[in-house]
């Protein structure tokens, strides 16, 4: 699996490029990676990008997209730190992946063992997560 390292070492690469083109990418190539914890670090600072929306809407999308716990673990931080504009832009892109992707049922499930998290910001985040409309 060399080349799923190297594709790792590339998209933590440019998870921290200025280009916001760049830490798009890096969202939507690290998601798939959401278990690992250097990539999961990674991803909590996509999602709360500072300096673009696109980051963090298509960062959301794509975790939701995968749909693990690991995944939506880290939406449920994000949302749980998010100021308004963010949680806005969370909101957008897990809308926009549940509408296409129907994983509704696989997210809700995630919700529900992570409502038993031992850390509050994940149950908190996990739970708006679950009161967000339906996608």
């Amino acid at each position: 699996m060399p080349e799923t390292r190297s594709g790792l070492e590339a998209a933590l690469a440019e998870a921290t490029a200025s280009s916001w083109t760049q830490r798009v990418r890096a969202g939507r190539d690290l998601a798939r990676f959401a278990e690992v914890p250097e990539a999961a670090e990674a991803l909590l600072g996509l999602l709360l990008d500072a300096e673009d929306t696109a980051v963090t809407r298509q960062t959301a999308e794509a975790l939701t997209r995968v749909g693990t716990v690991a995944a939506v673990r880290l939406l449920a931080l994000a949302v749980a730190e998010a100021d308004a504009n963010q949680a806005d832009w969370l909101q957008t892109g897990v809308h926009d992946a549940l509408v296409e992707s129907g994983r509704r049922r696989d997210i809700a499930a995630a919700c529900g063992k992570l409502a038993r998290d031992p850390e509050a910001a994940v149950w908190r985040g996990a739970a708006d997560l679950s009161a967000w409309p339906p996608g």
